[in-house]
């Protein structure tokens, strides 16, 4: 069964410069769910080169059509520079959706840090309706750096940017479509997400995530920035097993990964603190190397353990409502 379709008729234009990934999966889901809508994307590749130039493309590519209303875009694309070479585009409800932000995506050096990017960013906010971000670290942190940025330039420095951008600014998270995997999970887990699943009507088949495994007897992980989640057995695995070693994943996709049953250890830092208790974080690779090697000595605490995380509100059912109000005259 397919969810019900958003009708807010039509005049939706989705823009995104960087059509993969995330990204890709984001505008694929309101296109589906979003009737008469119109989409206009570039390929995911040279994204320095998108983000310099596909205002330019977009102004010439996207049609002149008087019953557009709204236009969502992610922040990749410079809508400072669209509205200015499509006047008529300046009238509409423009919605600006901040994956990820260039004032604090990680850089080896402050000053290998493009000023460029993160300044058109804060030029699209400027000119947009709503700004949407999908953490309050990725808000707060983009916010908090507007100030620093701004003074890199040499003189008459504009001012109080930040004050004027954040009564715009909304956090709304990235809407996940969950699949049914209660046939994989052991019984204990499956009351903790018989909610969840109930509260779902699309049971799409659960995509593949390539992970990296690693048995507990190899070394620590080296790297403090990486989170990693420590997997469920197979099904059927009894308590006392064991036997098996505990398997250890580095999946691209958190919100899937607990969804799955997997244990999550996390730094206690970005956006997890959001997402996730205490007891599921750490602060030092020192610790992080601890929590591994206790649960490796103990594989049935991760294995009968239920994480308390309801991922149920990081569901596009869930979420829907508040997509909706974004794209017709509302606020989430």
């Amino acid at each position: 069964m397919h969810e019900q379709e958003i009708s807010v008729g039509s005049g939706i234009l989705l823009v995104e410069p960087f059509y993969g990934g995330s990204h890709k999966q984001l505008i694929d889901l309101l296109k589906k769910n979003v009737v008469d809508c119109s989409v206009f994307t570039l390929p995911a590749k040279k994204w320095h080169w998108r983000a310099r130039t596909a205002a330019l493309y977009f102004s010439q590519t996207i049609p002149y059509c008087a019953s557009y209303r709204v236009l969502f875009s992610s922040s990749v694309l410079n809508l400072c520079e669209l509205v200015a070479l499509r006047p008529d585009l300046s009238n509409l409800k423009k919605v600006l959706y901040f994956h990820e932000n260039q004032l604090a995506y990680p850089v080896r050096k402050e000053q290998d840090r493009d000023f460029q990017y993160g300044y058109n960013q804060v030029l699209s906010c400027l000119v947009s309706d709503v700004v949407v971000f999908n953490s309050h670290f990725n808000m707060d942190s983009f916010l908090s750096s507007i100030p620093s940025h701004m003074k890199k330039i040499p003189d008459h420095r504009p001012k109080n940017l930040d004050e004027l951008i954040r009564p715009k600014c909304v956090v709304l998270s990235y809407p996940v479509q969950f699949p049914d995997v209660t046939r994989l999970l052991p019984q204990h887990k499956l009351l903790k997400l018989q909610a969840t699943v109930t509260y779902h009507s699309d049971h799409s088949s659960c995509q593949e995530h390539k992970c990296l495994m690693q048995r507990c007897d190899e070394e620590p992980c080296q790297s403090f920035c990486q989170p990693c989640a420590v997997q469920r057995p197979e099904c059927g695995e009894p308590f006392s097993d064991q036997g098996k070693p505990l398997h250890i994943v580095w999946p691209h996709r958190w919100l899937e990964a607990v969804h799955c049953g997997c244990f999550p250890l996390c730094p206690k830092a970005l956006v997890y603190p959001e997402i996730f208790p205490v007891q599921y974080l750490y602060s030092t690779p020192e610790q992080l190397f601890k929590r591994l090697k206790e649960l490796c000595k103990r594989p049935g605490i991760a294995r009968r353990h239920v994480v308390k995380v309801d991922t149920s509100k990081f569901s596009w059912t869930s979420l829907k409502p508040q997509f909706w109000t974004l794209l017709t005259d509302g606020r989430p």
